[in-house]
Formats: C-alpha cells, structure tokens, sequence
C-alpha cells in the first residue's frame, strides 16, 4: 500500500531552520506532483508549497515565499522542505500529499497523505 512517511520536524527557535523530509513508498513517485499542507491548532489546513512531478515547476504560498523551497528527489522517493526564517506562525503540523500528475494548491485533489510531522517555533 501507499505510505508517505515524513522526517525532520521538531523545536526551533524563531529565525532558524528545519529541513522536513517525506519518504513515499508503493507507488511510482516519479510520475506524483507532491504538496506539502500545515496544519495549526484550532485552524483549517492550509496549503504551503507544491512541486510538479518532473521537479521543474513549483508553486508556494505567499505566506512562506522566500523562506521555505520545496525540491525533490526521484531517485530516492524523496521530497523535501526547506524552511529558513522561521516565524511562530508557522508553528504547525506538516504534511506531505501526493497526486498523479499536475500539481495543484487544492488539498481536496491529493490521493495520499502522510501522518504529518510537528514544527513548533519559539519567540
């Protein structure tokens, strides 16, 4: 079956950094646009960034833009977020999502999700 298994998230202060990982195994990753999504207590889950599934194109949130890159890894199942400049705002749960083919900011188009992985950030 599918598994979509994010890494990396943890305690920062704020202006630090954090790379987060997301492992996909049983399915052809080359051929999925991945999107990473977030999560805060109390609020809807919000889109963050997106990567098509040649690498070549992305899209990002304009609340991160400058700050966070979403890169990928094909030979290795692999997509990854780095997050510099980190604010307490983004304190939140982060997830990884998959769909076939073209990449799209809607959360309701992903097939796939991983279980999230925690980011907090202090002040």
């Amino acid at each position: 079956q599918v598994q979509l298994v994010e890494s990396g998230g943890g305690l920062v202060q704020a202006g630090g950094s954090l790379r987060l990982s997301c492992t996909a195994s049983g399915l052809k990753f080359p051929l999925h646009a991945m999107g990473w999504f977030r999560q805060a207590p109390g609020k809807e889950r919000e889109f963050v960034s997106v990567i098509n599934w040649t690498g070549r194109s992305t899209d990002t949130s304009d609340s991160v833009k400058g700050r966070f890159t979403v890169s990928r890894d094909n030979a290795k199942n692999t997509v990854y977020l780095q997050m510099n400049n980190l604010k307490p705002e983004d304190t939140a749960k982060y997830y990884c999502a998959a769909k076939m083919w073209e990449m799209t900011t809607n959360e309701y188009a992903y097939q796939y999700w991983g279980q999230g992985t925690q980011v907090t950030v202090s002040s």
